[in-house]
């Protein structure tokens, strides 16, 4: 179950005032922008993210992070296993990832994902 990559997600009320902020103060490029969720990026290190969503367009919440694994099912096999709670059950998301939601202990629901093989 390695972890590829996390990207913090951050509930925005104002995606344009969120957005011009992020790339106004911290220098971020947009990298994906959904409408409901927009991917920020250091423009030298493409790897350093941030993402703000105002809403998830098929989970009920939205994350804390996102966590990209290299076995998503796998993940989802050992959070079932744990007795996590799952908050969006593991999905093919028509933006080419494959996802499911999990509680952590603390109540903070995480995005575990992986990119889909096309």
């Amino acid at each position: 179950m390695a972890v590829q990559r996390i990207v913090a997600d951050l509930h925005s009320a104002s995606m344009a005032e969120a957005t011009a902020f992020y790339t106004g103060v911290l220098g971020l490029r947009i990298v994906m922008d959904l409408g409901w969720i927009v991917t920020l990026a250091d423009p030298e290190r493409p790897e350093v993210q941030l993402s703000l969503m105002a809403e998830d367009a098929t989970a009920p919440v939205v994350p804390v992070i996102s966590v990209e694994v290299a076995d998503v099912d796998a993940s989802y096999r050992a959070a079932r296993a744990a007795g996590a709670e799952i908050v969006h059950d593991l999905t093919d998301e028509p933006w080419g990832v494959r996802r499911f939601f999990v509680r952590d202990p603390s109540g903070h629901v995480l995005n575990i994902l992986a990119h889909s093989k096309a």
